[in-house]
């Protein structure tokens, strides 16, 4: 799983705060998957662990400052592909700072929805003996909401500690929390410059990517 936005207060540049889940059936292997990305990655000047983060890709930031919109391009469609050739599917739990009065109301609205999630699912969770979340820990408030929810509801959940550069589906997280952000900005008209020059017309943006990463949606989800 992974996160966008923080739990300070409401700043109009970043209105919203999301967390994404992935969820992925480990008697699934995505062995191949992962060796063919790590092949398109050769054909750069990129290391193949290359740990991919779609925001900087999209403004051309960090490790990707020097690339031409084209290569960048190339890089996320290739992480989409990886994305879509997996046996996974992703929920986005979302909120609009503008509504929670402190941090203390945000936790509260994303945890109700967490909690609705989950009962709506409980069958889902309760077919698999173990359930494992990773996380890298990067936000004390969101590791604190995730304990206490999944440790409220199941009694098959353990918790896991992970760097994203070591996990092709904490990258692919990120991905979809990217994605998901994008669309809401875009219903609202408040695509940055470089988002738009980097998807071109919303309908390209749709089709060429929101579309097909939608498609994973946890099942019931819209």
């Amino acid at each position: 799983m992974d996160e966008s936005g923080d739990f300070g207060p409401y700043e109009a540049h970043a209105p919203f705060y999301l967390f994404t889940l992935v969820f992925h059936d480990q008697s699934n292997p995505i062995d191949a998957q992962v060796l063919w990305l790590e092949e398109r990655l050769r054909d750069t000047s990129m290391s193949p662990a290359h740990c991919f983060h779609a925001g900087p890709i999209i403004r051309r930031e960090a490790d990707y400052s020097d690339m031409s919109i084209k290569e960048r391009r190339r890089i996320l469609g290739w992480l989409v592909s990886f994305a879509r050739s997996v046996q996974i599917s992703y929920v986005s739990i979302m909120a609009e700072k503008k509504r929670a009065a402190d941090s203390l109301a945000l936790t509260l609205t994303l945890s109700r929805q967490l909690s609705a999630f989950i009962r709506e699912n409980f069958a889902f969770f309760q077919s698999y003996d173990r359930i494992v979340v990773y996380y890298d820990n990067g936000q004390v408030e969101l590791s604190r909401l995730l304990a206490s929810v999944f440790s409220a509801m199941l009694f098959n959940v353990e918790f896991r500690k992970v760097l994203p550069a070591q996990y092709r589906l904490f990258q692919v997280a990120d991905l979809f929390c990217t994605f998901e952000l994008t669309k809401q900005k875009a219903l609202r008209n408040q695509l940055s410059n470089s988002e738009l020059q980097f998807f071109g017309s919303q309908r390209d943006m749709n089709k060429n990517y929101l579309k097909q990463t939608q498609k994973l949606r946890f099942p019931g989800q819209t």
